[in-house]
């Protein structure tokens, strides 16, 4: 929907970038200005920039940036309708909703009717549809008092029954497909998606239901099954029982595989747990984490596949600002055969006593890959404790703490029996071989400095560099200083060369001419979030604010003078054809509508 533009204004104003990004991230105040390490990806020196005077924020590492309505979107996973409703209700500020069509009608919908559902199937566990599952949960040995913690339903064995329930409750079939409850065939049927399932609703950490997971009772396939993306429901976002584990006492956040483990933990105590949606761990769920420890330990299971999810998960929290254990889950035996396990066989075969032991003995990242490596080796080989020492010198070589490196360096040498110093050695022609590597690709990026002039998202790219840096520093100079707005346009915006430099140039204008100071805040409704992140990229390279109207006019002759140049291409009638599909091009859309 369109929101009044005063409202827009209002809320803004009312909504001080530093106070609201500082609610998700520790920010450090230097010389007018604050810096804080980045909630959109992983890194332990700040590089991320909020400037209160301008009210916007931009990441130099992942290059992220925009108004106070761009961080909720991106911190919140919300679209610009929500992001706004988000921030008005902080605000205390009535949203004025004369049009409630569209994603946000949809999204609260969903919302609704998710949690309608997930109280259907919850009241169906206690019927006679669900001694199944009643069944399957004594088998589980899970508590029923846990079950209701965690709000477990039943989905019955029929290929309608939510579907007519629901439908007769008033929602739509499109509003049961949208949320994933229910499918549509080939045939143009329509049936409930989930069927004699354990349902395991999923709840945010705002307390809404976003979606379901669910383990079917029999040998069928697939033995797990979760909501599949929605307009509320992201597996890359969201965290099973992080509603809970928020809530807990211990320093840390266990992360494990499944939703089972997950309860099972929290039955025996360890209310820190939480678990993936059924996909690897990502950046968005880190930035969940974040907010709520600096201490995460990995308990996935012991197979194959979940000692390369630890792996994964390590490299992408290497240098993170998080302290990462694994807590490695031990075989058990059975009838002399040593057995994989997950955290729900430990827990029922040892108890929680022992579980809480490995916990309290759990491992650093780098031992876990010290371990991991070492065992693809016969150290007592020559050959192999030489193959053995070249990779774990590259391990070695990704810590970029000098104390760090040089206790697990010594670690690594003493489990092959090699010298601290022969190791060492190894490490730095690593981390020299790093260096020029990272060197060359940064020469090759300076014999070609157009590359790195050209935007970070290739839709956006420059056809024409040298007309669009002069159009790049008209505008930072506008936003850098509003006196040198004049009666008229130093040229016109038609004159510009990119299709998104020139749509920004002229709602500059549009809003000095109503009235109002230029200001990166209140575009989020005109640009989407790749040209919000390219504008604070603009707004943040060095401009003098010396002899500004000179140079406000420079900006415009070179602007001038490479339209004149593509108009000399008007006599070639292929020419002009190319020029004009090429100003007729698409780059993005509002997101008010």
């Amino acid at each position: 929907m369109a929101f009044p533009q005063p409202f827009l204004d209002e809320l803004i104003a009312r909504s001080d970038i530093v106070d609201v990004v500082g609610s998700y991230v520790s920010l450090q105040q230097k010389a007018g200005s604050y810096w804080g390490c980045c909630p959109f990806h992983s890194e332990k020196t700040p590089s991320f920039h909020v400037l209160p005077d301008k009210q916007f924020y931009h990441c130099f590492g992942c290059h992220k940036g925009g108004g106070v309505i761009n961080f909720i979107m991106d911190m919140e996973n919300l679209s610009y309708p929500d992001a706004v409703r988000f921030l008005a209700k902080r605000a205390n500020m009535e949203v004025p909703e004369d049009d409630r069509e569209g994603s946000g009608r949809l999204r609260k919908r969903i919302l609704e009717l998710n949690r309608e559902a997930a109280r259907f199937y919850y009241d169906l566990l206690q019927r006679d549809e669900g001694e199944a599952v009643r069944a399957y949960l004594d088998k589980r040995r899970i508590r029923r008092a846990v079950a209701v913690r965690f709000g477990m339903g039943a989905a019955p064995d029929s290929w309608d029954t939510l579907l007519r329930e629901m439908t007769g409750r008033g929602y739509t079939k499109t509003e049961l497909i949208s949320a994933g409850l229910a499918v549509q065939n080939k045939n143009g049927r329509i049936y409930d998606k989930f069927r004699n399932r354990l349902m395991l609703p999923v709840v945010d950490v705002r307390g809404d239901v976003v979606g379901f997971g669910s383990r079917v009772l029999d040998k069928s396939e697939p033995k797990y099954m979760n909501t599949s993306d929605t307009p509320v429901f992201s597996k890359r976002r969201v965290l099973y029982a992080l509603n809970l584990a928020k809530k807990t006492k211990r320093p840390n956040i266990i992360l494990c595989e499944g939703n089972l483990d997950v309860v099972t933990l929290h039955q025996a105590g360890f209310d820190n747990a939480v678990a993936t949606m059924g996909t690897a761990l990502t950046q968005e769920h880190l930035r969940l984490l974040s907010r709520y420890t600096r201490e995460l330990v990995l308990c996935f299971d012991n197979d194959t596949a979940g000692q390369n999810a630890t792996r994964r998960a390590l490299e992408m929290l290497n240098n993170s600002e998080f302290t990462v254990k694994v807590l490695h889950l031990p075989n058990r035996m059975e009838e002399g055969v040593a057995k994989k396990q997950d955290a729900d066989d430990f827990i029922k075969a040892y108890g929680p006593d022992a579980f809480e032991r490995l916990l309290n003995g759990s491992e650093g990242g780098m031992d876990f890959t010290l371990a991991q490596v070492a065992g693809k080796y016969d150290l007592g080989l020559d050959e192999q404790k030489v193959a053995y020492a070249a990779e774990i010198s590259g391990e070695l070589a990704k810590l970029h703490n000098a104390v760090e490196r040089e206790i697990y360096t010594a670690r690594a040498a003493q489990a092959a029996g090699l010298t601290a110093e022969a190791l060492g050695l190894e490490v730095k022609r690593a981390i020299r071989r790093r260096i020029a590597a990272d060197k060359k690709r940064q020469e090759r990026r300076e014999l070609n400095p157009a590359v790195s002039l050209q935007p970070q998202e290739r839709g956006l790219r420059y056809e024409n560099l040298r007309s669009a840096m002069a159009e790049e520093g008209l505008i930072r100079l506008l936003l850098q200083d509003p006196g040198l707005f004049g009666p008229t346009m130093p040229v016109a915006a038609e004159d510009f060369s990119s299709p998104l430099l020139s749509k920004i140039y002229a709602r500059l204008w549009q809003d000095r001419e109503d009235g109002y100071a230029p200001s990166i805040a209140r575009l989020a409704g005109d640009l989407t979030a790749e040209e919000m992140n390219h504008l604070t990229a603009i707004a943040q390279k060095p401009e003098s604010a010396a002899n500004g109207a000179q140079a406000l006019r420079d900006y415009g002759a070179v602007i001038r003078k490479e339209k004149e140049k593509r108009d000399g291409s008007a006599g070639d009638p292929l020419a002009a054809a190319a020029h004009t599909f090429k100003q007729k091009k698409g780059y993005g859309g509002k997101r008010n509508d």
